[in-house]
């Protein structure tokens, strides 16, 4: 069995860490690179990197800030924010990321998808995406949830997949920064119609949590941010707690 993957997020806006509730009202939690030195030290399996105001702001994503996070873990490093062409991710892995997590240009380029896939392979290439539940349906948002689409969840994600991503980051816009838990439905729903891994993100409060998005939503990694970065949550008591109820973790 797989083990499942526990990721602290960091949202980047004017070179510090920011939480939200429901993708607005930021708040300061911290300094990046020590943040991400001390998730590394306490178990965390990777690590994503989001510049949150890239897209809206319309530039690249900060790369003093990935070189100095990239040479303080050993742990994998996603970045995303501002990332539109094969020329943005070249310079991102030279800076140190692992992989790339792109979504507003995938959305309005998506052959963009088949082009990174081609020349850096599908595991490096992560599509986030950011739905908002609407009545009984998912509708992608774009530039950090401020811009709607017509676009479904569950037909984006399965292109996104045929189109070569490695990995889905699935953001509730909905549970974002609430702490009431993930949408286990709609993740399950996205597991069993994609075969690459989702990782599920927004509203994670407890453990229990964490819990409930392996077992119920069969989530393959669950990412989360202010439970971690305001110490509510200690990654390693997060671990123990999981092996207990049978999830697979490394430890």
């Amino acid at each position: 069995m797989l083990t499942k993957r526990i990721i602290p997020c960091l949202d980047i806006k004017n070179g510090r860490t920011v939480k939200g509730v429901n993708f607005v009202g930021l708040r300061d939690a911290g300094d990046p690179v020590e943040l991400a030195k001390q998730y590394a030290a306490k178990g965390a399996d990777e690590l994503v990197f989001l510049d949150i105001s890239a897209t809206l702001e319309q530039r690249k994503t900060m790369h003093n800030m990935v070189l100095k996070v990239a040479e303080h873990i050993n742990i994998p490093f996603t970045v995303g924010g501002g990332i539109s062409s094969i020329e943005d991710v070249d310079d991102l892995l030279h800076c140190g990321a692992d992989k790339v997590s792109i979504n507003s240009s995938a959305v309005k380029r998506p052959q963009l998808i088949n082009e990174l896939s081609n020349k850096f392979g599908n595991q490096c290439i992560v599509v986030a995406i950011d739905a908002k539940q609407i009545e009984d349906e998912w509708f992608v948002h774009l530039a950090g949830g401020s811009i709607p689409t017509n676009l479904k969840l569950f037909d984006w994600a399965k292109e996104v997949e045929q189109r070569g991503a490695g990995e889905i980051l699935f953001t509730s816009m909905n549970n974002d920064g609430t702490k009431h838990g993930f949408a286990n439905k709609a993740l399950a729903k996205l597991s069993e119609m994609v075969n690459i891994p989702v990782i599920a993100s927004g509203g994670a409060g407890s453990v229990q949590h964490f819990i409930d998005a392996f077992k119920n939503g069969n989530a393959d990694a669950a990412l989360a941010a202010s439970v971690f970065h305001f110490g509510e949550i200690e990654i390693s008591d997060l671990k123990h707690e999981l092996r207990k109820q049978n999830i697979e973790v490394r430890l």
